[in-house]
């Protein structure tokens, strides 16, 4: 075990959006001794008890640190939450550290390796599986049945959140892409809109059509950017690559997730890369460098990109007006209407000393009341029922593209505890091919031996 899980630490280095081998039962499950709720010694470590304010009214101070990979809108809001939980929890202070997103997962695995994680971590979804086979996470099952309202999340949210049969993580929120489009773009050159209904998704050919017109080298105007980060080397890269891999028809790794022979390199996949690799080098309306702040500054015509871009764009380019500057349309599809699915989640790491002081801040964030003012906060799409019946906006356009592209034509990513080197394969096959015009069965074959060799160091 200890020598997977370092190899899977080596295989992981480089993912940083999206350890140790502690045993959960007895290096994670005690409760602090500085509340009233763990007087008892012989409470079960993961009984799930929860602490209230009475409890910890008089209880000494304790500070949970929790570490999150940066990003302002969502920052913002979880500083309004930690300021509200402290006051309700006088002696319980969070100190959040915010990591660059190229440095968190690097950080994240370090700080497990060498015995020192944060109480509370910010979790991509499918890395959760990678962490919990290696001890590294605290199962939350008890705290969820006890006060964690499980039944209101999102059933396929729920499911990524567990493994071997227990859960691992709450959810701040899903996640879906959908077609942002420059709107004032498209009429100069006379193209007709895409349609806002979710169930009439351009193909990929007809914005390919569109992006040939709006293309314009000469003023460094790419026609379509189909990642949203670009080339990066984060777990948003994949994220949206993989989905070109679904909507062609084929898939990562076997329905039992032990091998990507014979899947990753199937003909549909082939030709989801011929046409990856075409909008880069020979049709050349994808910028293999993106632009800082492309779509807002008017130098890529059709995006992709999630919920979260409204409140950043609101936040930085007030002057480029949804309805206005741009619209959304539900994302392309191909053979098959496909949108990824799972997002950021919190967890509690095994060797926290306060387990039941770290869940109180995790239901602060993630439960019913919580869920509701993250939405509010960052317009990310909801993990929670609740929510989504709780916003009439949630219902109407363009939010409305997102939670239907979310119920009717969501894919999860691979759940398995060799994700880490499925996503690094993922992400440098598609920059092989697209960066480097690579030979498609050459950069086929380097991506299911790196992957199939990941999965056999896990067994």
């Amino acid at each position: 075990m200890k020598k997977v899980a370092g190899l899977l630490l080596t295989a992981a280095v480089s993912m940083s959006l999206v350890g140790c081998g502690s045993d959960n039962e007895t290096n994670g499950g005690k409760a602090s001794n500085n509340t009233a709720a763990s007087a008892d010694a012989s409470t079960n470590a993961n009984a799930g008890t929860a602490v209230n304010a009475n409890d910890t009214a008089n209880a000494e101070p304790v500070e949970l640190s929790f570490w999150r990979h940066d990003f302002a809108p969502e920052a913002d809001s979880l500083k309004k939450r930690i300021a509200s939980f402290e006051e309700k929890y006088p002696n319980i202070k969070v100190k959040m550290e915010l990591i660059p997103n190229d440095q968190y997962e690097t950080k994240i695995r370090t700080s497990l390796a060498g015995g020192n994680p944060p109480d509370i971590m910010a979790l991509d979804g499918p890395t959760l599986a990678s962490y919990a086979h290696q001890g590294a996470l605290l199962p939350l099952d008890d705290y969820m049945n006890k006060d964690g309202n499980k039944d209101d999340i999102a059933k396929p949210v729920l499911e990524s959140l567990t493994y071997n049969g227990k859960i691992y993580a709450a959810p701040n929120n899903d996640a879906s892409l959908a077609m942002f489009y420059n709107k004032k773009m498209f009429k100069a050159k006379g193209i007709a809109l895409p349609s806002k209904n979710p169930d009439e998704a351009w193909t990929w050919e007809q914005v390919l059509d569109a992006a040939k017109k709006l293309n314009d080298p000469a003023k460094g105007v790419y026609g379509w950017n189909p990642t949203p980060w670009g080339f990066a080397g984060h777990e948003g890269a994949p994220f949206s690559e993989m989905t070109f891999l679904w909507q062609a028809g084929g898939d990562v790794l076997s329905p039992d997730a032990k091998t990507a022979k014979g899947f990753l390199d199937s003909d549909a996949n082939k030709n989801a890369l011929k046409f990856w690799r075409s909008l880069y080098n020979s049709e050349k309306v994808a910028p293999k460098e993106l632009p800082q702040d492309a779509f807002a500054n008017g130098k890529v015509a059709i995006h992709v990109d999630g919920p979260w871009a409204f409140g950043s764009l609101a936040a930085n380019f007030p002057n480029f007006k949804l309805g206005e500057d741009y619209d959304v349309a539900p994302l392309w599809k191909e053979a098959k209407q496909v949108t990824p699915n799972g997002s950021w989640n919190m967890a509690i790491t095994a060797k926290s000393k306060h387990p039941e002081e770290a869940w109180l801040f995790l239901n602060w964030v993630t439960g019913v009341e919580g869920a509701k003012e993250w939405y509010k906060d960052t317009k990310n799409l909801p993990a929670r029922l609740s929510t989504a019946e709780a916003f009439a906006e949630l219902k109407e356009y363009p939010m409305n593209i997102f939670v239907q592209q979310s119920a009717n034509f969501a894919h999860p990513r691979p759940v398995t505890p060799a994700y880490p080197a499925v996503s690094e394969a993922v992400r440098l096959l598609f920059e092989d091919v697209g960066l480097g015009d690579a030979n498609i069965d050459d950069a086929l074959a380097k991506a299911v031996d790196k992957i199939d060799n990941a999965i056999a160091q896990v067994k």
